[in-house]
């Protein structure tokens, strides 16, 4: 799954799966950009550290994915991309009739127009090139819903029909576009709730994972960010240059109930 030569940008990169998805592909050789809304000394250090563990290019480009012209700009200020990696998300979890406006906008914002915007600004580079790869970082709830969660899966489920489209318009051309749909991915935010909801619920954390946490997940086990990683480099690579216009699940047979 050799990336040498490739320029990824992947958004909403510091921590996280977006984190383990750059590190993955800095793995394979890709250079990398990394993105989040902050601007501190600790997140162009930890592009540093990338590269000189992986032997790449990379950088730190702050931009916030809630408005247009900087979801635009970061791919200009880029440089461009050759990989383009939609994963900055938030979440807010409230009945439809209480959900604050506001949250419903910026989590459509960030979760789904910022992706449209990226790629809008990623894909006239990366047909002059005839090769592109977009992965779009949806989740179990693109595929199926939960309640009090009306914003994050709207989001999540128009993610899947933007790599659709993405993959239709591109067909032929080099570029590929693909949605990985996690579960539950044990992520330092995952692991800060744990004690939170052993309090809530009044459980071990043994308990609280198997019962609350992972109870539509079959397998019983987390997803890692390392596994999100190695999926996104698959669909980087030639072996996945004829998958395009669809959904990966890494969700421990969640969508398969």
């Amino acid at each position: 799954m050799g990336l040498q030569g490739k320029t990824a940008l992947v958004t909403g990169s510091t921590s996280g799966i977006g984190l383990g998805i750059a590190r993955e592909l800095a793995r394979a050789g890709a250079d990398l950009v990394l993105n989040s809304f902050t601007e501190s000394p600790e997140d162009h250090a930890l592009a540093a550290r990338l590269a000189e563990e992986f032997g790449v290019q990379a950088r730190y480009i702050r931009a916030d994915m809630s408005k247009a012209e900087e979801a635009r700009g970061l791919v200009a200020a880029a440089g461009g991309c050759d990989i383009l990696v939609n994963n900055a998300g938030i979440q807010y979890v409230a009945p439809i009739d209480e959900f604050p406006v506001e949250r419903w906008d910026s989590i459509i914002a960030i979760n789904l127009s910022s992706a449209f915007h990226t790629t809008a600004a990623a894909l006239p580079g990366m047909r002059a090139k005839g090769w592109g790869r977009v992965v779009n970082i949806s989740s179990a709830h693109g595929l199926t819903a939960s309640p009090f969660k009306s914003a994050y899966i709207a989001a999540k489920h128009g993610i899947i029909g933007l790599s659709k489209t993405t993959a239709l318009e591109c067909a032929g051309q080099g570029i590929t576009c693909n949605a990985i749909c996690p579960g539950y991915v044990l992520t330092p935010i995952v692991e800060k709730q744990i004690p939170e909801q052993m309090q809530v619920h009044g459980m071990s954390r043994e308990e609280v994972i198997a019962k609350v946490m992972l109870a539509r997940q079959p397998s019983g086990e987390f997803a890692t960010v390392e596994q999100m990683g190695g999926t996104a480099a698959f669909l980087c690579s030639e072996a996945a240059a004829q998958i395009t216009g669809t959904t990966i699940s890494v969700d421990g047979g969640w969508t398969a109930l």
